[in-house]
């Protein structure tokens, strides 16, 4: 496992990664501190607990979420059909502000919650269809820091990659991404606070 790769200044540094293009920053400019965007968060979304088909197989999934964007910006994963919600006030400023940053324009955000350490995301790319071939994925984490893990699809001499990600950081996936990289969040095996994850992307129409 590979540790300690994100650099000290409070910029957007490049992730020294083959086959990837990823980029950091430590910590994104809000309207209210990471810890307040994300109790506003768990209070108003609508969360949802999903089952998820993974090889043919019907599965709770481990975490709760919710999917907004623009009018027609539907997404389909792991068997899972979503329709957009509206736009809220809070997530158009969360928006704005990433634009801004990553240099480009997103539709639709999907919205993770995962309650406390027994919640987790399996390995996997975003790579549907809709997403296109080169997809960029602007993802914000909100509350406890939780460990990134990066596995290459197919070179085995490339080991995975273990990331930790704080409170109101910003990881930008692009190019080559999730073509090449599977990617996730484990279980922990302590107890520890919720943490609420926004991946931006923009679903091709």
């Amino acid at each position: 496992m590979v540790d300690d790769l994100f650099p000290t200044r409070a910029a957007l540094e490049r992730i020294p990664l083959e086959d990837a293009e990823i980029y950091y920053l430590r910590e994104l400019p809000l309207a209210q501190t990471a810890e307040a965007v994300m109790n506003h968060l768990i209070d108003e979304v609508p969360w949802r607990a999903e089952n998820i088909i993974v090889r043919g197989k019907t599965y709770p999934q481990p975490r709760l979420t919710a999917w907004y964007g623009d009018n027609g910006a539907n997404y389909t994963y792991s068997g899972i059909r979503l329709a957009p919600l509206p736009w809220t006030h809070a997530l158009i400023d969360i928006k704005n502000r990433i634009e801004e940053i990553a240099g480009t324009d997103f539709n639709s955000v999907l919205v993770n919650y995962y309650r406390d350490h027994r919640d987790s995301m399996g390995l996997h790319s975003d790579d549907e269809p809709e997403l296109g071939r080169r997809p960029i994925i602007a993802s914000l984490s909100l509350g406890e820091e939780r460990t990134f893990i990066l596995k290459h699809k197919t070179r085995r001499d490339l080991k995975s990659v273990c990331l930790k990600l704080a409170s109101g950081s910003l990881l930008l996936m692009k190019g080559d991404t999730q073509h090449c990289w599977k990617h996730g969040i484990e279980k922990e095996k302590r107890p520890c606070g919720p943490r609420v994850n926004l991946t931006f992307r923009r679903i091709c129409r």
